[in-house]
């Protein structure tokens, strides 16, 4: 617990009302969208850079703990002071700086949320392509943090494809700036998309420029119904290796959709193993080809049945397929294990297969849906964690499962980041001399490890 001089010294930075150590005010800045919680010894609001520098020289100073947070949207623990200290808010840097069009970018503070960055740049014609399913309420800095995506990378990127540089405070307490504003430059190392995806256990990002994209003219959605994973699959590598690429391609297997089938009066064919949700985008006059291109793609042998939208009431009919998805697990599954994994598109079909046979092994449901594009797939395990019994059993399937992902030269997170809860399992993808070097650049941030330790990296 830190001392008296040290919290007095907090609030001389940001003034009395933007400091909470009553632990019952503190409470509910120790958690994020995971099942972790944790005690901070006090929360911090900043509102402006110069608050960042002085707080993170106080706890270097006094050897304190600090952990930065957005809205706690994380589903990894990412945000939990697992060993107290304190807990940096910068939902109140909000502020939208600058917004160049010419030029294609915005500058921003981290705590404006992804919708707030859409709205402004739709104003000019623009968007930023991350669109994370909290985007409503998940921050820009969160985004960054996590390089949290969504269903548009698949032809638009992530968050290091869409930032062109970041303002910075090092766990040393130093500034500094990286990358350019301009979508060329090859000068220095490339320290923005080192940041990004760090969970804060580098620097502290205190403001972004982003990149952005003019909106499409129109687009069209259509929804792909197969007999089985295979002929879906089979679909999404035909899909992908023609030149129209879609904005979106989505994915549920057969036990999603047989949980929407009985929770929901969305029709679906019982025969059904899995579904394609596809969007393309781009100019009006040449989305009727694109359509047929992405639709003769789609086609095969398994394909039960494939619907394109004409309007707008038919494309939000397309959708409630997959809306009604959420509902529906979270009635079943209100505290479900929900890990995002990442595997080839061609190996989708492995994939679900192996979870089909560990569902069968551990007697635990497993739903599968996501981003079939880029092999982004939400693996979700239907289990009650206050049965001792059945979270043992979930945790030896959990732990299969990311050998099974690994075996089909996969990645243990797509857009979910580690936090906390993949931590233990990081040293099974990544080598070790590639861990001692990615820990001595930790060192070289972040000097007395003061920022978000306990994180991301596993111990040598």
């Amino acid at each position: 617990m830190p001392d008296q001089a040290f919290f007095e010294q907090l609030g001389n930075i940001v003034g009395e009302s933007n400091l909470l150590t009553d632990p019952a005010d503190c409470l509910p800045y120790g958690y994020d969208n995971s099942r972790r919680q944790a005690l901070a010894d006090a929360v911090v609001f900043a509102d402006n850079e110069t608050q960042v520098i002085e707080l993170v020289q106080a706890c270097n100073e006094h050897k304190v703990p600090l952990i930065t947070r957005g809205r706690g949207t994380g589903t990894t623990g990412a945000t939990v002071p697992i060993t107290g200290g304190v807990v940096l808010s910068l939902e109140r840097m909000n502020q939208i700086l600058h917004i160049d069009p010419d030029n294609r970018l915005i500058r921003v503070q981290p705590g404006v949320t992804n919708q707030e960055v859409q709205q402004a740049a739709a104003a000019h014609g623009f968007f930023w392509p991350p669109d994370p399913t909290s985007s409503a309420v998940c921050t820009v800095g969160g985004n960054l943090a996590y390089n949290s995506a969504g269903p548009r990378a698949v032809k638009y990127g992530t968050p290091r494809e869409n930032t062109l540089g970041l303002r910075a405070i090092t766990g040393a307490g130093q500034a500094i700036k990286t990358g350019t504003s301009t979508t060329k430059g090859v000068v220095g190392l490339d320290l923005t998309r080192l940041l990004i995806g760090s969970e804060g256990t580098l620097a502290i990002i205190t403001e972004a420029t982003l990149k952005l994209t003019p909106l499409a003219e129109s687009k069209r959605t259509l929804r792909a119904i197969y007999k089985d994973m295979h002929s879906a699959a089979q679909a999404v590598s035909r899909i992908m290796a023609q030149p129209v690429i879609p904005c979106a391609l989505e994915f549920l297997d057969g036990a999603a959709l047989d949980m929407i089938r009985d929770d929901s009066d969305v029709a679906i064919p019982e025969n059904a193993g899995a579904l394609l949700m596809i969007e393309t985008d781009g100019p009006e006059a040449c989305l009727d080809h694109a359509v047929e291109a992405i639709s003769t793609a789609a086609r095969n042998s398994g394909c039960l049945e494939l619907t394109a939208a004409n309007n707008a009431q038919e494309v939000a009919d397309l959708w409630n397929t997959r809306k009604a998805l959420s509902p529906a697990l979270r009635k079943i599954a209100p505290k479900k294990i929900n890990e995002d994994v990442v595997v080839p598109v061609s190996r989708i079909p492995e994939l679900i297969e192996g979870l089909d046979q560990l569902s069968r092994q551990y007697a635990i449901k497993i739903v599968n849906f996501g981003h079939a594009g880029n092999g982004n797939i939400h693996v979700n395990l239907l289990v009650n964690p206050d049965d001792p019994r059945e979270l043992e059993a979930a945790e030896q399937c959990l732990d299969e499962v990311f050998t099974l992902v690994l075996a089909l030269d996969g990645s243990l997170s797509g857009e979910h980041g580690i936090g906390l809860v993949k931590r233990e399992f990081v040293a099974r993808e990544i080598d070790a001399p590639s861990l001692q070097l990615m820990h001595r650049i930790k060192a070289e941030f972040d000097p007395r490890g003061i920022l978000n330790p306990g994180k991301t990296l596993p111990d040598l």
